[in-house]
């Protein structure tokens, strides 16, 4: 027997225990009239989406009354409607064109029709331009049921894309071999399970699996993409591997060096912060005759703009995934996904993650911090080697922060100095430190023999708009400054 009938015969006989009230499934026997089908796909799709089902089915050769199979008569390979196929025709009325599927499946008992029809995604299935829904077993205009129009849009507005699948019908073993459910004990300092069922009731508690109608598994894009040992096995998800890219120089003509990290990022992000680390450039000074090499970026500041890249991308983007570019003197990390907070607010304002289920596992992990304080962390290690505050870049559809070295404060432009002094600020701001002249020599490396360079700054900040006096009637060395939003 085939894989793909003993799937569906496994299907059908768990779909025949439900209830008659299952608002996602329709039992029929031979009744194929192409409008009622047409109209049923609609309000199952809608349905399934209400109830938070990836999938909703019609049978024919089922019994509606007892559930028992009675074969039919249904074929929808030949059916048409005048010269056209029936698909086709449905195709063709429903918006959007979702991917339904008709399979024939020969039962000891007799064919049965499955109809698979996938959930509405993003707005609800009509057929002709109108929406149904299925309320309790009857088929209905939803135009005529607001509340359940309501649950709808919001069902739209709370499945992320983390939760969807990404691979579908495998089972308990083949789970286990995509994904490294080892690693998961590891992580969580938990000891490994004896036996697979409690390895998979954990893999489901976290929402990496899900069980699907036909008692096999489904593995979601957040499962995969923490936990998987290769994500080339995940067709959607392959192009989100993280990249790391060395070039020579400071331009992007001379790539010396690519790397793509495959595994589902908790595996794998230690690996990859070392990587990173090793293509940094080492700075060189001599030191009584002896000549010393330091790493020229703080892998604090490293580690925290990879956990950022990958909690706040916008997985839904195709094409594009996050990337890590390694120069001669900075460090650049993209991700596809504009930045969902105002750039000038990123150190006070409360964290907004596009891919929350997946942030609060790396939270969990001690891989991402648990609050907002990723920026803070790559501010405080830029601080500490006296180079300026990351730079962060946002448009349409991506965000880029940069991390820049240089080997002394000359060297800085004007906008690297005004953007160190301004973040400094918001930085001990919300740490509760006083900003003064001293502070900010120590941020910037300056002695106090040069303090009138930090005057020079903090004149040119305010000037931009970014600070302000705490008091606008202090004497000079008792002057303080806070951001301008504060």
């Amino acid at each position: 027997m085939e894989a793909s009938q003993e799937y569906y015969i496994s299907l059908i006989e768990r779909l025949r225990n439900m209830s008659d009230e299952t608002e996602w499934l329709e039992y029929k026997v031979n009744n194929d009239g192409p409008e009622l089908i047409g109209e049923y796909i609609s309000a199952l799709s809608n349905s399934a989406t209400i109830c938070g089902h990836e999938m909703a089915y019609m049978l024919w050769g089922i019994n509606n009354e007892t559930h028992e199979i009675e074969e039919t008569k249904f074929s929808p390979k030949q059916a048409k409607i005048g010269n056209e196929e029936l698909e086709n025709w449905l195709l063709r009325l429903l918006k959007p064109r979702i991917d339904f599927r008709f399979t024939e499946v020969n039962t000891e008992k007799g064919k049965v029709v499955v109809l698979e029809i996938p959930a509405a995604v993003n707005k609800p299935t009509s057929f002709k331009d109108i929406e149904y829904i299925r309320v309790g077993s009857y088929k209905k205009k939803l135009k005529d049921y607001p509340e359940k129009e309501r649950k709808l849009w919001l069902a739209f507005e709370t499945k992320p894309f983390e939760l969807r699948p990404s691979i579908e019908n495998v089972d308990s073993a083949r789970v286990t071999e995509l994904l490294d459910c080892a690693a998961y004990y590891t992580l969580m300092n938990m000891p490994l399970p004896s036996n697979r069922d409690a390895i998979i009731h954990n893999m489901m508690d976290e929402q990496f699996i899900r069980e699907m109608d036909n008692g096999n598994y489904l593995i979601t894009n957040m499962g995969a993409l923490l936990l998987a040992k290769d994500l080339n096995n995940f067709p959607n998800l392959k192009r989100k591997a993280i990249r790391v890219i060395r070039y020579k120089g400071n331009g992007r003509i001379n790539a010396i060096r690519e790397k793509v990290f495959t595994k589902g990022y908790a595996l794998q992000f230690e690996d990859i912060t070392d990587y990173i680390m090793t293509l940094i450039p080492q700075e060189e000074e001599i030191e009584g005759g002896l000549r010393k090499e330091h790493i020229m970026f703080p892998r604090k500041a490293v580690r925290e703009m990879l956990g950022n890249m990958l909690i706040h991308q916008d997985l839904t983007a195709h094409g594009s995934g996050p990337m890590i570019e390694v120069f001669d003197t900075r460090v650049e990390a993209s991700n596809p996904g504009n930045l969902l907070v105002d750039i000038n607010r990123i150190i006070d304002t409360a964290p907004h993650s596009r891919n929350e289920n997946m942030a609060s596992f790396l939270r969990m992990v001690r891989i991402c911090e648990e609050r907002g304080s990723g920026f803070d962390r790559m501010e405080e290690g830029m601080g500490e080697l006296k180079i300026p505050a990351p730079k962060v870049e946002t448009g349409d559809d991506f965000a880029r922060t940069k991390l820049y070295w240089y080997n002394n404060l000359t060297e800085w432009s004007k906008e690297d100095k005004i953007r160190t002094c301004y973040l400094y600020t918001c930085y001990c701001y919300v740490n509760e430190i006083e900003v003064s002249n001293s502070v900010l020599r120590e941020r910037f490396g300056v002695d106090e023999k040069n303090k009138a360079i930090i005057s020079r700054i903090i004149k040119e900040t305010k000037e931009s708009g970014y600070i302000k006096l705490s008091d606008e009637n202090a004497a000079p060395k008792m002057r303080r400054y806070i951001p301008y939003w504060a």
